[in-house]
């Protein structure tokens, strides 16, 4: 049997090359019934098309990252593959409804990381209270000056709102209470009385969120439904220097909403570690973000650490394991 890895990032060497060898975690876990395959590449994994098509098909198992899974890639894979894995949180690019039309198991892994996510979270917030990265490039540019680079807030006095109470929005939650002093939350799948239990106090609309905030950060997932959520409207809502901190999904945010905000100083900060396109560098709207002060940003890594990608790594094998070899469905994650 083949489970074929379309684009993970785990199989790139130091030199940016995709190397099939480095499947150890996988091989162990899936050997000897299994072959491991890895995607193709051509200056990046190849995520569509025919090359794509031609790699995956005949395969029984599918393993995604960034790629997409469509109508036509589903089509490639029938009649063979019974299992793909998401391999990560999120799964907007799953397609689950169309994998579960078509009697294959998909999967996520949607606790692997929320240590991590919610400690970067917190690293981008305080970076932003603190000034942290202005003050680094000042005192590196022989700029040295304690009040350069603004004069930081208390933030036990301040309020702290998050959008979406999932796993990952519970793990800020905690963390942030330690800093704020209170913290809100918007999400209209769980209830106050859940909010209530981790501390938290429910708030029933997105712009009493942010009207509420002196600070923002974003957990939510990313549906049809939440699209720019943080848009012009939202932000509109926002206390006058209020800071956003996204860690979720690049299009879960306007960018040119949130560039507008900075520029009238309706927001006062903003960081992310997500951007749509990925990369900010390619975006001309994204671009004039990077160059503001009152950004500060990272390349999608919240969720990196050596534990939490090997967790992921060991469970999404696993979970291949329990459908090909077992005969099984997935054992968490389950969402087809």
């Amino acid at each position: 049997m083949r489970v074929v890895y379309t684009d993970p990032a785990w199989a790139l060497t130091e030199a940016g090359q995709p190397d099939s060898g480095q499947a150890d975690v996988e091989r162990a876990i899936l050997e000897p019934e299994v072959d491991v395959e890895v995607g193709q590449f051509d200056n990046g994994y190849v995520l569509s098309g025919q090359r794509l098509h031609d790699a995956v098909r005949g395969a029984e198992a599918l393993v995604i990252y960034r790629c997409q899974i469509t109508e036509e890639l589903v089509e490639t894979l029938e009649p063979t593959c019974r299992v793909v894995a998401r391999s990560g949180v999120g799964i907007d690019n799953l397609n689950a409804d169309l994998l579960a039309a078509k009697g294959i198991y998909g999967f996520n892994i949607p606790d692997y990381c929320g240590d991590e996510v919610s400690t970067h979270t917190l690293a981008l917030l305080l970076a932003l209270e603190r000034g942290i990265c202005v003050q680094d490039r000042l005192v590196r540019a022989d700029r040295w000056g304690i009040h350069r680079g603004g004069v930081p807030r208390r933030t036990s006095i301040r309020t702290v709102g998050i959008v979406g109470f999932g796993r990952i929005g519970r793990a800020s939650a905690r963390k942030l209470q330690a800093l704020y002093g209170k913290v809100y939350a918007y999400d209209p799948y769980v209830s106050a009385d859940l909010m209530a239990s981790h501390g938290v106090t429910e708030v029933p609309s997105l712009s009493d969120l942010f009207g509420l905030s002196d600070a923002v950060v974003v957990h939510a997932a990313l549906t049809p439904e939440t699209t720019n959520l943080i848009d012009a409207k939202a932000l509109a809502s926002a206390r006058q220097g209020a800071l956003l901190v996204n860690t979720a999904r690049g299009k879960l945010v306007d960018s040119a909403a949130v560039l507008e905000a900075l520029e009238d100083r309706r927001l006062g900060g903003f960081a992310s570690d997500v951007f749509s396109p990925e990369d900010p560098n390619t975006s001309p709207v994204t671009r004039e973000l990077l160059l503001r002060d009152d950004v500060v940003v990272s390349s999608h890594r919240a969720f990196l650490s050596t534990e939490s990608e090997l967790s992921l790594r060991q469970r999404v094998a696993a979970g291949i394991r329990s459908v090909l070899v077992d005969g099984v469905a997935p054992p968490e994650g389950r969402v087809a």
